[in-house]
């Protein structure tokens, strides 16, 4: 089973919001998808859902066009809340649920597994409403997963949530691409993504700029950085042929450089000044490489 987009292309009168877009997202994988604000992820989501037809190119699903026979298969938690507010959770999620073509004593069993795996047992006879902004997201995603999709697109599913809660859903998510389930995961927050993702595309004005192995693009990017703690001023570094950034930091600097031959040169001139306490030589950061590539930070 897998996710094949090719060749896509979506416009919308003049504005072309996705440009000739290709990737395949095998079974059982963990896939990032990143860009900034408009960068047209949510119409490749809405493509892959069957919900916008591309104006060229083809989406499947397991070898399958995907529309309406297909999207039972299919999981989708929006970055938006879309769920009714004055609903009850178990009302809510039966009747999404029944949607799916499930039947209702499943669906209850079901949400009774998920309330208990989330610590929240006593929401389901709650309104929507009554709840946090965090527990709101927690009811989405039981609401988008309870049909045991085989494809499921997760949309800043971390959104709201306190760091003990995100771990909570972390875990969920995992267990599921263990299941076999297929993910195709945004978000704004880097360190999710790479923890999370193996492969990933991230996109600017609606073309894919990078797109493979996490470890791979990594790699091929060149520039490391350096952790560096020392008792002594470390400014003098500033100036070294090769040093890209210099970053004060409470216990001494951070660094990127062009390479690690500068990082050797950054070593030697340190070790002649004083005692070093700490000298790290990293991969760079998803965060450099999306800044670098596209430009900007994330809103």
């Amino acid at each position: 089973m897998t996710l094949l987009v090719k060749d896509v292309t979506k416009r919308f009168g003049a504005f072309t919001a996705v440009n000739n877009l290709s990737l395949e997202v095998p079974k059982n994988e963990m896939f990032g998808f990143l860009g900034a604000n408009g960068a047209g992820k949510t119409t490749t989501f809405r493509m892959i859902l069957g919900l916008l037809d591309p104006t060229a190119g083809s989406i499947t699903w397991d070898g399958q066009e995907i529309n309406y026979t297909t999207t039972n298969k299919i999981g989708y938690l929006p970055e938006e809340r879309g769920l009714y507010p004055k609903m009850k959770v178990s009302d809510q999620i039966i009747y999404l649920a029944r949607l799916r073509g499930m039947k209702k004593q499943d669906i209850l069993n079901e949400l009774d597994m998920w309330l208990d795996r989330f610590n929240v047992p006593e929401y389901k006879n709650k309104k929507i409403e009554e709840l946090s902004k965090g527990n709101q997201q927690k009811i989405q995603f039981i609401a988008s997963v309870i049909h045991k999709p085989t494809l499921l697109i997760l949309d800043e599913p971390f959104s709201g949530l306190d760091p003990v809660n995100v771990e909570l859903l972390k875990e969920a998510v995992k267990d599921l691409k263990e299941s076999g389930t297929t993910i195709v995961f945004s978000s704004h927050r880097m360190e999710h993504v790479e923890e999370l993702c193996e492969n990933l595309c991230i996109m600017h004005h609606g073309a894919p700029v990078v797109l493979g192995e996490l470890k791979t693009i990594k790699r091929s990017f060149g520039k490391k950085n350096i952790s560096i703690h020392a008792d002594f001023d470390l400014s003098v570094l500033q100036s070294l042929p090769g040093v890209l950034k210099w970053k004060k930091t409470t216990e001494g600097v951070h660094l990127q450089v062009e390479s690690e031959g500068v990082a050797e040169k950054v070593f030697q001139q340190i070790v002649s000044i004083g005692f070093v306490r700490k000298f790290e030589l990293e991969e760079p950061s998803l965060q450099d490489i999306f800044i670098e590539k596209v430009g900007t930070s994330y809103e």
